[in-house]
């Protein structure tokens, strides 16, 4: 039976994972939270980046810190050493908390072992569960552990589980997920030079570094003569998809001279079925030209004030989750229609 505890803590998970969204792809964003009876939390986690440990770990180990003060997990960023601490450190500690998690328990050994076991290892006593896990190779963690015993909810905050989601269901239907990165002063102006901080833009660069596509309007590639690269986090540059309907470009511009990178200049849209993440950067004509092929926006709002003509953004926009990062903020939207 879900709580309104319950849903209190769910909460806090969802908005762990939001602060990593896309970030983790081509896995879920994952949030989990740690607490015992009286509803205190000793510990949060969101899954960071593929290959790295799952939200579950991270809360567990959060908690452990907690209620142990043993530093030496500190040093432990491996999930499998984290595993194999947690399974013979535990003391029995666990045995009366709860974990409240956005997504399912994996139950697969993959990049990292299964949460499914170190939950049953740990004795955890109550596992809440938003979304859940629908892929083939992970699915059936929360029936293996009602199995050993555990006492497990399903359902809580589900639809809000299911639209932290979204990028990693459309992965599974092999669909792009597609979002628009907008960068907007306090008077909402989008043009005239750098406008965010540098925490926002070395956000974007590691949302480029996990994205395979990125599509640009070619009037901005001309005036702009962007990189469009994750120099400021050393990651990869994704293929580029300039959508205009004339082929005149300076090829000796930054954008075209990225190494391992494909760029492609088309007057239609068809190219961006043959990705999974898909991220457009561009201004008020862009936007307009986009507003009936996107359904998610991510908005870097700056507290400063710019010179420059208000950009209008698209009808029925509804904020799903909103962060500071540096002095700005950061906001996912999703349409929801008029």
């Amino acid at each position: 039976m879900v709580n309104a505890l319950d849903n209190a803590l769910m909460q806090k998970a969802l908005d762990a994972a939001w602060h990593y969204q896309v970030l983790t792809f081509p896995n879920p964003a994952v949030g989990a939270v740690v607490s015992n009876d009286a509803g205190e939390i000793l510990g949060m986690g969101a899954h960071r980046k593929a290959g790295t440990p799952h939200a579950e770990v991270l809360a567990l180990k959060e908690a452990y810190l907690t209620l142990t003060h043993d530093t030496r997990i500190e040093a432990l960023s491996d999930s499998m050493a984290l595993h194999l601490f947690l399974k013979e450190n535990h003391q029995h500690l666990f045995s009366n908390l709860s974990l409240h998690v956005t997504l399912e328990p994996c139950h697969h050994f993959g990049k990292t072992p299964p949460c499914s076991s170190l939950i049953e290892a740990l004795g955890i006593k109550r596992v809440v569960i938003g979304s859940y896990d629908e892929s083939l190779r992970a699915k059936g963690g929360g029936a293996y552990l009602q199995s050993r015993g555990v006492d497990v909810s399903f359902g809580c905050l589900k639809e809000a589980c299911d639209t932290l989601l979204t990028p990693f269901t459309c992965k599974e239907k092999k669909e792009p997920f597609i979002f628009y990165k907008l960068a907007l002063s306090a008077n909402s102006v989008a043009t005239g030079g750098t406008i965010t901080s540098l925490e926002s833009r070395t956000m974007v660069h590691r949302l480029r570094d996990c994205c395979d596509l990125m599509v640009i309007g070619g009037n901005t590639v001309r005036v702009d003569r962007p990189t469009l690269d994750a120099r400021l986090c050393e990651g990869k540059a994704p293929d580029i998809l300039i959508y205009s309907h004339e082929n005149t470009f300076d090829r000796t511009i930054p954008l075209f001279q990225c190494p391992s990178r494909k760029v492609f200049i088309e007057k239609s849209l068809e190219r961006i079925r043959e990705y999974r993440m898909v991220m457009i950067e561009g201004g008020a004509s862009m936007l307009k030209a986009m507003e009936e092929q996107v359904e998610w926006y991510l908005i870097f709002r700056s507290p400063h004030i710019k010179e420059g003509e208000e950009i209008k953004l698209p009808q029925g926009l509804k904020e799903i989750f909103s962060c500071e990062i540096g002095e700005d903020r950061m906001s996912w939207y999703r349409r929801v229609g008029e």
